[in-house]
């Protein structure tokens, strides 16, 4: 029997660690601009053409590579970081591994080139799919350049899972974001298609955030500043007032790096528990200094997931700075006992003698006497204007004449004794009258009229149906025809503007921008007119007609982070997921009050939609309780 185990040719196993590595073009740039950060860039450049899928260039001003180093560079686990395994404990810089250049040489053409300032020449290098297929001797500048074409194409199956260029280019940008907040003394630039999409000059961190995110942040943000032996936490925090549903910015970084952690966000949201909705997010810039050995950054390929480990006294410890820094700024409501403004409270002294309250009543009151009859007007009781006590001003000895032919009127046979009851208040009622009143009143309902609709704890509307009685669910009842209002206007580009009389100003980052831009036309058939200022901003200068109640800057922003999170490509779907985010946004909410007409017409309008059982989303609209099931409860 022949030997079946075999080793890989170094083309396949590149492959194999470029699927874990390289997933998409931004992860082409992330270790790319890691690798100039580590090489001391001051400025880094990088243009993409169709999102990375045909170019990729990111070129630095860093120290640079000699002409034997640029050619180790792109060979498996070549790494100037680390020399042994204990030097994995203390890693101080962006990449280590010596994956990433035989990763991206192996699933597309690179071609680099490279100078140290102490050479006249630099060096040119051409590799294909981990083959190199020339180097040279070449002028250029100090530093290095990287130019990636044709991403994946050896192997067309990874190829063709790439989304829309749209995605791609939100996912480049939002890895450009976290590389770009980490090193404020850093400029980058970054062009799609010769367009500038990102320019970040050097600045302090503050301004970084503002200028990635927008200049409404700077009245929002709360420093963060806590040093121990065991951490240094830094950052900002924003005040409860900026919480939002969707599209918060979270970001944790440790040592300059990104990271996801969610034990460590709850310890941020769990700071803000009482002020803020339930269901809103807060953005948070927060970064954590600890020493190297304490940390593991090596569990992921990606180096997104870092093990701490006192993970636990971490958690306090950023819980405890995050109240602080609520508390300092007041975000957070106290009582301040020691300001010099307090009001003087005088100290009680008794000067007079207390008097016991007399009480007054009339003695020759009598609520059994007759007195004379009262006007038509005067049907219910009074307070009298000259002595200030409520007077009966019917008589209680006619009462059996209010009730006269009720016998003969009455359409059922009642038997009933009456009889009275001294209640303490000294007023005789008849229990003949009420059970008589209460079998009229059951007797109207026996009439169906299908016009008359009940709400129930403002939330249901219940009706009469032939085969029993249905319950909608009127806030989904509501999104069900929004939604396909709203999808037919997206379809048939029908959709009716409302012009503003003041244009709200809309700001977005870089990476929900290329989002922005990708769904704009469906935008403009649902009615949106949006023009484009510049650096992130637009301008709403229309909405739809029916939805003025509505914050449009929150509806929009609200559309841009579902069609990031659902990151479809499908043209049709992108219009769904505008229309349901519209159509939920617009429904009338749970607890509205509906008049007898509106809720005849939401009833009208749901079962003329195609799919009135179900929401878009697969939500529960009716139910019906059915006759037979009725009547067992009365058996």
């Amino acid at each position: 029997m022949s030997d079946i185990i075999h080793l890989l040719p170094d083309s396949v196993a590149n492959q194999i660690a470029a699927g874990e590595v390289i997933q998409r073009p931004a992860s082409v740039i992330k270790e790319l601009v890691e690798n100039s950060i580590d090489a001391g860039a001051t400025h880094i450049h990088v243009l993409v053409t169709d999102a990375g899928k045909t170019t990729i260039q990111v070129i630095d001003d860093g120290k640079g590579m000699s002409e034997t180093d640029a050619r180790l560079a792109f060979e498996r686990h070549a790494t100037s970081k680390i020399r042994n395994a204990s030097d994995l404990f203390a890693l101080n810089t962006m990449g280590f591994r010596g994956e990433a250049l035989a990763s991206i040489a192996a699933v597309a053409q690179v071609e680099l080139k490279t100078r140290m300032a102490e050479d006249e020449l630099g060096t040119k290098i051409t590799i294909a799919g981990s083959k190199v297929e020339e180097q040279e001797a070449v002028s250029c500048p100090v530093g290095s350049n990287f130019l990636i074409k044709n991403l994946f194409f050896n192997i067309p199956a990874r190829r063709k899972f790439l989304k829309a260029n749209s995605t791609e280019l939100s996912n480049i940008l939002t890895e450009f974001e976290r590389i770009a907040l980490v090193h404020p003394d850093v400029a980058f630039t970054l062009y799609s298609n010769d367009t500038e999409l990102v320019n970040f000059p050097v600045s302090s961190l503050r301004q970084r955030l503002i200028t990635a995110f927008g200049k409404k942040l700077n009245s929002q943000l709360l420093n963060i500043d806590v040093d121990t032996t065991l951490i240094k936490i830094s950052g900002y925090i924003t005040k409860p007032e900026a919480a939002r549903k969707k599209g918060a910015n979270q970001y944790f970084f440790v040592n300059g790096r990104y990271m996801r952690h969610p034990y460590f966000h709850k310890a941020v949201m769990e700071a803000y528990n009482q002020l803020i909705p339930a269901g809103e997010q807060i953005s948070y810039f927060i970064y954590f200094d600890i020493d190297p050995a304490n940390i593991d950054v090596n569990i992921h390929p990606t180096k997104t997931e870092i093990k701490f480990e006192n993970e636990q006294a971490i958690w306090q410890i950023l819980s405890a700075s995050v109240k602080e820094s609520l508390g300092k700024f007041n975000a957070v409501p106290s009582i301040d006992f020691d300001t010099a403004d307090m009001p003087d409270i005088p100290a009680f002294e008794q000067t007079n003698s207390l008097v016991q309250p007399q009480i007054h009543y009339n003695s020759d009151f009598n609520p059994f006497k007759s007195t004379s009859a009262p006007s038509p007007s005067s049907t219910s009781p009074s307070t009298s204007a000259t002595t200030g006590h409520y007077s009966r001003v019917s008589s209680v000895d006619d009462w059996q004449t209010l009730y006269g032919g009720m016998s003969k009127s009455s359409k059922m046979n009642v038997d009933v004794e009456p009889f009275e009851i001294e209640t303490d208040s000294v007023e005789t009622v008849s229990i003949e009258t009420s059970l008589v009143e209460s079998t009229l009143y059951k007797e109207e309902p026996l009439v169906e009229n299908s016009n008359q609709h009940l709400q129930f704890k403002g939330r249901y509307i219940l009706t009469s149906v032939k085969s029993g009685l249905m319950l909608i669910d009127q806030h989904r009842a509501h999104v069900r025809v929004l939604f396909d209002r709203y999808l037919a206007q997206i379809t048939h580009k029908k959709g009716v503007s409302h012009g503003m009389l003041f244009p709200e100003i809309l700001q977005l980052p870089p990476s929900e921008v290329a989002i922005l831009h990708s769904v704009s036309d469906e935008l403009i058939s649902l009615g949106f007119d949006i023009a484009d200022l510049g650096g992130g901003s637009f301008s709403i200068n229309a909405i739809p007609d029916g939805i003025e109640g509505l914050n449009p800057v929150e509806l929009i922003q609200n559309m841009v982070h579902t069609a990031l999170e659902k990151g479809n490509d499908v043209r049709e779907e992108v219009q769904t997921i505008l229309a349901l985010t519209m159509a939920k946004a617009s429904a009338i909410v749970n607890g509205q009050v509906l008049s007898n007409a509106e809720m005849s017409n939401l009833i009208n309008d749901l079962f003329s939609c195609a799919s009135p059982n179900y929401t878009p989303d697969g939500k529960i609209i009716l139910y019906t309780l059915q006759n037979n099931e009725i009547d067992l409860f009365f058996k």
